[in-house]
């Protein structure tokens, strides 16, 4: 009965350890946006064209999920070469020397309904610092190619001066052209991915 009873615990703790399903981001249906307050009176926004992440799930709700995401810095764009140019050099990104944004998740948890809270540590400009997001999950659903897909939003606010991005100039008034604080706004779509088939035993 003993064994009856091990063998039973092995198999479900088997099944626990591969019940998991991973989601990849897709890029064609995602979007990373940021804006930062300028001059005091209005926002500038832009965005990351360039970015993969990933979400590895043991339940179908996704709570505690483990979530990664890497952006890549030089593909900023905010519709202004020059702007672009500037935040791409030393007085703000210093692209050339940190070229990748990184989020590695240490809690995800549901709050209520389909809200959740989203934390992690952020990297970024050779720094790293815890960071929050509030998260919607959108649900999951089939597109026409038979793929299932996942939809969440995602909004955090980070101090740019906690990463070492600083650099400012005063306005006549006195205000700070570019604010500290950059709103970071992510609309994602997530594509499961399939297991690989198992190999039949020879």
């Amino acid at each position: 009965m003993k064994k009856i009873i091990l063998s039973a615990a092995i198999l479900l703790a088997n099944s626990a350890l591969f019940a998991q399903t991973k989601w990849a981001a897709d890029k064609v249906h995602s979007t990373v946006k940021f804006s930062v307050p300028h001059l005091v009176i209005s926002e500038v926004e832009g965005q990351f064209k360039n970015f993969e992440g990933t979400i590895v799930s043991k339940t179908p709700d996704f709570n505690n999920a483990a979530i990664n995401f890497n952006v890549d810095v030089k593909s900023i764009d905010t519709e202004n070469g020059d702007r672009d140019k500037h935040l791409l050099s030393a007085d703000f990104f210093d692209a050339e020397k940190y070229p990748q944004m990184s989020f590695k998740s240490t809690s995800f948890k549901k709050v209520s309904g389909n809200k959740y809270t989203l934390l992690g540590n952020l990297t970024l400009h050779g720094v790293t610092k815890p960071a929050k997001f509030s998260v919607t999950y959108g649900g999951t659903a089939k597109d026409g190619y038979g793929n299932t897909k996942a939809g969440f939003k995602a909004t955090g606010v980070i101090n740019r001066f906690d990463y070492g991005l600083k650099w400012n100039a005063l306005t006549e008034a006195g205000g700070a052209t570019v604010g500290k604080d950059v709103t970071i706004d992510l609309k994602l779509e997530l594509t499961q991915q399939k297991a690989p088939a198992a190999t039949a035993a020879k």
